[in-house]
């Protein structure tokens, strides 16, 4: 199985899981790709906008930071991360630009 990467936690303490292979909601969907062009996004820290558009469903008792997000597109994430202020820890799928916190 796949190495999960490490969440992302971004300068103003929003964090998210960013994961792509074979058994993710992601574009190529295989492991070890050179270049995803959007990945699944999971268990964000608070509601984040940009990510609506991709929830997997709101279910009873589900909500907006206990789901998953499929096919999330690289550009929403890099969009997502910019917003809060860059990467200060975690790992991203190749392909995926890594925006430093400065």
């Amino acid at each position: 199985m796949k190495k999960q990467n490490k969440h992302i936690i971004c300068k103003d303490g929003f964090a998210m899981s960013v994961q792509a292979g074979e058994y993710t909601y992601c574009t190529p969907r295989i492991d070890n790709a050179e270049k995803y062009t959007a990945a699944e996004v999971g268990f964000p820290s608070r509601r984040e906008e940009l990510l609506m558009p991709y929830i997997d469903g709101l279910g009873e008792g589900q909500n907006a930071t206990n789901t998953v997000y499929g096919y999330v597109p690289s550009q929403v994430i890099v969009d997502v991360i910019a917003k809060h202020g860059g990467i200060v820890e975690g790992e991203l799928p190749p392909g995926i630009p890594h925006l430093k916190a400065n």
